[in-house]
């Protein structure tokens, strides 16, 4: 089993950016120092709801903070990007890590980021199978041209090239970083599994849905030709949110108190592209929600339902939020109690 911690760098009411920053640095200084695997690192642009707007900058600055942890994307939104940047960057970030870094890529959604960075509605609607290969033949290959629809551009030769890591706990293919895929339709979860790449899975979804989708997923990668051991050891990354408190009820009456208020605030302010109505969730319903569905309670609770997960969807790798609180102090806490109280239970 292997825990790691979701960050958002949520900005909750009453705090500006740079205090959400700020826990969200310090939480994953202390995930390592609990002895956690690995911190994930979420991407938004223009709203409270997370006020980190390049993962792959925060994981820089991480991976020379640490020396153990693992440090991922969850993700980096790739209509936002260019692939050959984005892929230039995870290159530099596993190469001078030892390969401690996780690149993981998604759709978004059909924000007005798409029109601020260019991108437009057609990079998020069918841009991204295109963006996603060329990405990953720039991981994997020596010279790389643009022969898309979207991407053209003459063969041009990869430097960095992520396949040269010298030395260091790489974990993932030899050909450079690990590339996860957001998913969260069976569209994706093909395209995913045609490349032999693991999911991240959103912290909405509850074990049912997630095993359905990781069954879907080893369908398809056998139907694209992958070998059993690749189809039955693909890592996937399983997204919920963590908090650790004694006593019947304290670690959700905390949530409840806290959550609601960041989740209206954040998610009230996105914006769409194309003026699409969006429905949004009732935010105490579904603060509710998620603690019901995820380690949020007493330790033995807490290993209990991640032990769970892990039996029902066959994934043993998570990315926990642990902000819920709000308060540096309480996230702190709340991290360590994951890595001293709930990690014995696990082995």
């Amino acid at each position: 089993m292997r825990i790691g911690t979701f960050v958002l760098a949520a900005q909750f009411p009453g705090q500006g950016p740079g205090e959400a920053l700020h826990r969200a640095v310090r939480s994953a200084e202390a995930a390592e120092e609990s002895g956690l695997d690995s911190v994930w690192l979420a991407e938004h642009h223009f709203v409270p709801y997370g006020v980190c707007p390049s993962a792959t900058t925060l994981a820089a600055l991480l991976l020379g903070r640490t020396r153990r942890i693992r440090v991922g994307t969850a993700v980096s939104v790739l209509p936002s990007h260019h692939p050959v940047a984005l892929g230039e960057q995870a290159a530099l970030l596993h190469l001078t890590s030892g390969g401690r870094f996780s690149l993981g890529v998604g759709r978004g959604g059909p924000w007005v980021d798409l029109e601020v960075f260019g991108g437009g509605l057609d990079a998020y609607e069918n841009g991204f199978p295109e963006a996603l290969e060329l990405l990953l033949d720039w991981l994997r290959e020596p010279r790389v041209a643009g022969r898309g629809e979207r991407f053209g551009f003459r063969e041009v030769a990869v430097v960095p090239r992520a396949d040269e890591l010298l030395e260091g706990p790489a974990e993932g293919p030899s050909e450079g970083p690990e590339v996860i895929v957001a998913c969260t339709s069976p569209t994706t979860v093909r395209l995913a599994a045609a490349r032999a790449l693991p999911m991240l899975l959103g912290m909405h979804c509850g074990d049912e849905e997630k095993a359905e989708m990781v069954a879907l997923w080893r369908t398809a990668a056998r139907e694209a030709g992958h070998p059993p051991e690749v189809v039955e050891g693909a890592a996937h990354v399983s997204a919920g949110v963590a908090q650790i408190e004694d006593g019947p009820g304290a670690a959700t009456e905390t949530l409840v108190k806290t959550m609601p208020g960041w989740l209206r605030q954040g998610l009230d302010a996105h914006v769409t592209v194309d003026g699409r109505h969006r429905v949004m969730r009732d935010p105490v319903a579904y603060t509710e929600l998620l603690c019901g569905l995820h380690p949020v309670g007493p330790p033995r609770l807490a290993a209990d339902r991640l032990a769970a997960t892990a039996e029902r969807t066959g994934i043993t790798r998570f990315a926990l939020l642990v902000e819920g609180s709000g308060d540096l102090a309480a996230t702190e806490e709340n991290v360590r109690r994951l890595g001293a109280d709930v990690l014995p239970l696990l082995t």
